[in-house]
């Protein structure tokens, strides 16, 4: 949701600064394709369009990569989570045996140390979770800042002053809501978003072994 906000607020910088075209005439002279062809096919101008940027990200092909490495990020790190407990589970039984052929003044540093290394590996666990959250807002922040470009122009293109979220607007007219068209503009320019990793998870800190 930060990312989406985060979009909203440049595309209202932009439309303030007057970057983008305060009116128009009331039809455009032609539409540009996906693949830089024109369509000849002249759609009304409307100062007003609307974007739907949830499933901007959701259904355009960077956006849905994003969506399965950090799905591919988070399943690995539940599955080391269920590891490392299993084993931590396993050595606190051990302890426990082992409580009853030891004297308290002998049992005592070892239930100490036990506990200390259990609170750190559940820190390291937490920051990795973390900063699974992290990488997973610093990608859709950073789709949406390579698309801003993209939706700029085609707001351009449509004579428009103003991008609205489409979920905010309760009846529009045909032709406002441009979704469809930015997903297929972003899909043809972007693609998946190139071939480094967006998410990952072995940049978090490694955990200390139980």
């Amino acid at each position: 949701m930060q990312a989406l906000h985060r979009l909203a607020r440049m595309l209202a910088l932009v439309l303030a600064l007057g970057l983008a075209p305060t009116g128009g005439p009331l039809w455009a002279q032609g539409v540009t394709a996906p693949d830089g062809s024109a369509s000849g096919a002249a759609l009304p101008a409307y100062p007003i369009l609307l974007l739907n940027q949830e499933r901007l990200l959701s259904a355009s092909l960077y956006g849905q990569r994003i969506q399965r490495e950090v799905d591919v990020a988070g399943s690995a790190l539940a599955a080391e989570n269920r590891r490392i407990e299993a084993e931590l589970t396993e050595e606190e039984l051990r302890l426990t045996e082992r409580r009853g052929q030891l004297s308290p003044e002998a049992f005592r540093p070892l239930a100490q140390e036990f506990n200390t290394r259990v609170e750190g590996i559940r820190a390291a666990q937490e920051a990795k979770t973390r900063a699974l959250q992290e990488q997973a807002e610093g990608a859709q922040v950073a789709f949406f800042e390579t698309a801003f470009p993209i939706l700029i122009d085609l707001l351009r293109l449509r004579g428009a002053a103003v991008l609205m979220d489409s979920r905010a607007v309760l009846l529009s007219a045909d032709n406002v809501d441009i979704t469809d068209e930015a997903i297929a503009r972003i899909d043809a320019a972007l693609g998946q978003g190139g071939p480094e990793p967006l998410i990952d998870l072995d940049a978090a800190s490694p955990s200390p072994a139980p």
